[in-house]
């Protein structure tokens, strides 16, 4: 799980908020235990400022996109993290909401499924004639029952493939009555939010007849074409050839999965199985970039490309833009792992790439580059310090005043004045006598 940078406060009795330190916050197995703990970690010493164990019960509160708060009972008194950016803030709200569902779902596993008599033993077969019957199960069952039709389709080898065999079936012989039937099942057994159960059907066997199934929407006029689309118009560019299979099957699987998410879901998923899915996503993005940051070819080939005269304008264009997504969804990586990764990428001449990027006429180039500069910036800004304070550094530094004071158009200023706004602030410089601060914008928490 990836690390977010936060302030911890709690409730005093005078009903203000006391601030508690700065660290990293995390979701993490307690020690000895299966139970899960959100834990935070200072920034300086590594120590834990903050050990909550995870409720199932409707605690926690999220607030103004970057605030987590909940009232709690080993502390008894009401705790808050104000997270630096919304999206670590979305990143733990997600995990602590999948975590509830989980805790949920074993509950009712463990208590009210054994409890009942009616123990569904098998799913329908899979057949045109049946595919009411496999409805009824799937979406009018109790919950004890949904959770018994998850681990039966979780165990079952054949009947999903059975159920998109028949899917295409209906396809060939346009019956629309069987499509939409096909349809809101699928829709019922997403719905379902059973992690090992969509890890299954997300997987290349399935994912594309899933999306085709969803396509056949009975409340929407006209059947929808998203395979279509992903065929005519997604185009995996691979600026480095990849080539582990794994990982190349994760990264085509996350793009699907979002797009799942994204456009063919939008209107159906809830907020719980919603999270899951992000969950996959997350999962997925880690496991790539810790693929790949561990192949020295891979990274060396990149920036032997970036750097050679013989690599074409288009083609570093490609690259650099891929730089980004690296970095960028390095955030996945647990915390001191995307720190060992942006040591690695200044050491093999980032920095040098970023001053080419930076001389561009290309202002979409020039703005990547800043991205690019930004997330460093974010992650640890004595990366860069000590870079510009070097004698290759200093042609950068120029570039960023250089770009702070060009009219590249009011987006871009801002991104070379907030670069040079950190660079320089000495606030965020190391060292014990050197108190953290990048939080002074951030909102305290309501009482």
């Amino acid at each position: 799980m990836g690390f977010q940078r936060v302030k911890v406060y709690r409730l005093n009795e005078d009903g203000k908020w006391d601030d508690q330190g700065t660290g990293h916050v995390t979701i993490d197995y307690l020690e000895r235990s299966e139970d899960l703990g959100l834990y935070v970690y200072d920034e300086e010493d590594n120590e834990t400022i903050l050990l909550h164990r995870v409720s199932s019960d409707d605690i926690y509160r999220k607030q103004e996109d970057s605030i987590i708060s909940w009232r709690d009972p080993e502390y008894a008194t009401e705790l808050a993290l104000s997270f630096q950016e919304p999206s670590g803030c979305s990143y733990i709200w997600d995990h602590i909401c999948n975590v509830q569902r989980n805790m949920h779902f074993s509950t009712l596993n463990s208590e009210t499924f054994q409890s009942t008599n009616s123990e569904l033993k098998e799913l329908p077969a899979v057949e045109l004639t049946t595919l009411p019957l496999i409805l009824k199960t799937v979406v009018d069952s109790s919950i004890s029952d949904q959770i018994r039709i998850a681990e039966l389709l979780s165990s079952n080898q054949e009947f999903f493939r059975k159920l998109m065999g028949l899917f295409r079936v209906c396809e060939d012989l346009e019956n629309m009555d069987g499509l939409r039937t096909i349809f809101k099942i699928v829709k019922g057994i997403i719905l379902l939010n059973s992690p090992p159960l969509l890890e299954r059907i997300f997987k290349e066997e399935f994912i594309v007849d899933v999306i085709g199934a969803l396509e056949y929407d009975p409340e929407v006029t006209c059947v929808q074409h998203h395979r279509k689309f992903l065929k005519d118009h997604v185009v995996f560019k691979e600026a480095i050839p990849i080539k582990d299979p794994i990982a190349l099957e994760k990264i085509h699987q996350t793009y699907r999965v979002g797009y799942l998410k994204d456009v063919v879901l939008a209107r159906i998923l809830d907020d719980a199985t919603c999270a899951t899915i992000n969950s996959i996503i997350h999962a997925n993005n880690a496991f790539v970039i810790a693929m790949l940051k561990d192949d020295s070819t891979f990274i060396q080939e990149l920036f032997a490309r970036l750097k050679s005269s013989a690599t074409s304008q288009e083609s570093k264009k490609n690259l650099v833009h891929f730089l980004y997504e690296f970095c960028s969804v390095s955030k996945s990586l647990q915390m001191v792992q995307q720190l060992r990764l942006f040591r690695d990428l200044m050491n093999e001449g980032i920095f040098d790439i970023i001053s080419d990027v930076l001389q561009s006429q290309d202002k979409k180039l020039v703005l990547t580059g800043t991205d690019i500069v930004l997330l460093f910036m974010n992650q640890d800004p004595n990366l860069l310090r000590s870079y510009v304070v070097r004698q290759e550094g200093i042609a950068l530094l120029g570039l960023l005043v250089k770009g702070m004071v060009t009219d590249f158009g009011e987006s871009m200023h801002c991104q070379f004045l907030e670069i040079l706004r950190i660079l320089l602030d000495s606030s965020t410089l190391t060292g014990p006598q050197v108190s953290f601060s990048v939080f002074s914008w951030a909102s305290y928490p309501k009482p």
